[in-house]
């Protein structure tokens, strides 16, 4: 699942973060790496961008950025 199909509200666990050269750095430099707790606060109301909660602040990121970012929504991982 990518994130930018995350139900708001939902915590989920990064699994992979994917795109080419600059955008994938970018997305790296904001936090957004494997193993990170990462929840989606809040959806504008186009639905586009959304605000995500991780590391302790808020970020917010557009849909297209959002699809790079594959997760694994907690309660998974919990059961497995």
């Amino acid at each position: 699942m990518t994130l930018d199909r995350l139900p708001i509200g939902q915590k989920a666990k990064i699994t992979a973060v994917n795109g080419e050269g600059a955008l994938r750095r970018h997305l790296l430099d904001m936090g957004l790496t494997p193993k990170t707790q990462v929840m989606i606060r809040k959806m504008a109301p186009m639905g586009d961008p959304v605000e995500l909660q991780l590391r302790g602040y808020e970020l917010t990121l557009r849909l297209e950025d959002a699809k790079n970012i594959e997760v694994q929504p907690l309660e998974e991982v919990a059961g497995k």
